[in-house]
């Protein structure tokens, strides 16, 4: 049986056939099919905050893009471009701490990644060109930024995909603070673009989007994590 590996989803107003802007409960193909391709079963994870009993029949765990993180989460005040979507953020923020305390693999994409972050103890920063002094990280509606991004010796990530590798962002907020995870991968400009821990199972969350170019080094390292 192939691994079952659940990955959390998005409410969003969503228009098919006769149909339009209904709340729907998605997430995009690429994400679905990345997991396939990676020898594993996709399961699909509506916000759900009233237990996390799900973990107990999943293999791995995909935590998804999708909007920013509610800053109460961290212990901040949201700014003024900071869009969030409560449901999302309290049900995942105890999936992710309950996946943690259990030692479930875990891919964190872009906002997961965040969300890895903010389990653990970590911050966020809310808007990056006011950080960074510019957009490269998401240079235009739906345009996604092509950065270079370089790994640490040794890490997990530099394992699975060298020691620099070009990568597909598309972000506003940004890890300022991982907490306990070990920030392994960095932008040129220094922004984390990957966090691990290295002393659980598989914990790995990147800031760009894998499953975009359906990358078969990361999904297919969660799967096989599931696996064992």
């Amino acid at each position: 049986m192939r691994p079952i590996i659940g990955i959390t989803t998005y409410v969003e107003p969503a228009s098919w056939g006769v149909w339009h802007d209904l709340e729907t409960t998605l997430i995009p193909h690429a994400y679905t099919e990345a997991v396939t391709l990676a020898g594993g079963r996709a399961v699909l994870l509506p916000p759900d905050d009233l237990d996390t009993d799900v973990l107990s029949v999943l293999d791995g765990l995909v935590l998804a893009g999708g909007a920013d993180l509610d800053p109460a989460l961290y212990g901040a005040e949201p700014e003024p471009l900071t869009v969030t979507r409560p449901d999302r953020d309290t049900a995942e923020i105890r999936l992710t701490r309950a996946a943690l305390a259990a030692d479930l693999p875990i891919l964190g994409v872009c906002r997961g990644m965040q969300m890895l972050a903010v389990a653990a103890g970590g911050s966020l920063h809310q808007h990056l060109p006011e950080v960074l002094g510019h957009e490269h990280h998401r240079p235009a509606p739906g345009v996604y930024g092509n950065l270079r991004a370089r790994f640490e010796p040794g890490s997990r990530i530099a394992g699975l995909m060298g020691d620099e590798v070009g990568v597909h962002c598309y972000h506003h907020q940004g890890v300022a603070d991982a907490g306990p995870l070990r920030i392994t991968g960095r932008a040129e400009d220094g922004l984390a673009e990957a966090v691990e821990d290295p002393g659980r199972r598989f914990v790995l969350g990147v800031q760009w989007h894998p499953e975009v170019t359906r990358d078969k080094r990361l999904f297919g390292a969660l799967v096989n994590a599931a696996a064992t």
